[in-house]
């Protein structure tokens, strides 16, 4: 079992290099990703259709740093769940807004790529987190 949220772990198996990262780590990774993302909106032109989807980008991005701090936070493991699945679904919903930005030809598709290789990135390190909760959960619940 592994503690995504408070160790770090290397492991390399054959070609395989596998890192779990820690809290810290993933705090200043997701607020990397809101900055990043800030700084591109920034550097976009003025267009009606580009400012509707940068809003949207923009709030989705800022949103996985903001709810995964509150995560690390959480009362309870019910509300450190609640707020993981919220980082996932933020984080997943900005490659949307990214998609839409460069199926539309509003962005090249080389500018956006590393912040939608991050954005993939996050929603599955958010995804495994919150499976490894809910499965802990459920078996500390089983042992009642």
């Amino acid at each position: 079992m592994f503690d995504f949220g408070f160790r770090m772990f290397d492991f390399g198996f054959g070609n395989y290099y596998f890192r779990f990262m820690d809290k810290i780590e993933l705090k200043r990774r997701a607020q990397k990703f809101a900055v990043d993302t800030i700084k591109f909106i920034g550097s976009l032109p003025n267009d009606r259709a580009l400012n509707v989807l940068a809003n949207q980008v923009l709030r989705s991005s800022t949103s996985v740093g903001a709810n995964y701090r509150a995560a690390c936070k959480g009362k309870s493991t019910a509300d450190f769940i609640n707020k993981i699945v919220i980082c996932e679904e933020e984080a997943d919903e900005s490659i949307y807004w990214f998609d839409l930005m460069e199926e539309a030809d509003l962005v090249p598709a080389t500018i956006i790529a590393p912040l939608k290789k991050e954005a993939n990135e996050l929603t599955a390190i958010f995804t495994a987190i919150g499976k490894t909760a809910k499965e802990n959960q459920k078996l500390k619940n089983q042992k009642k």
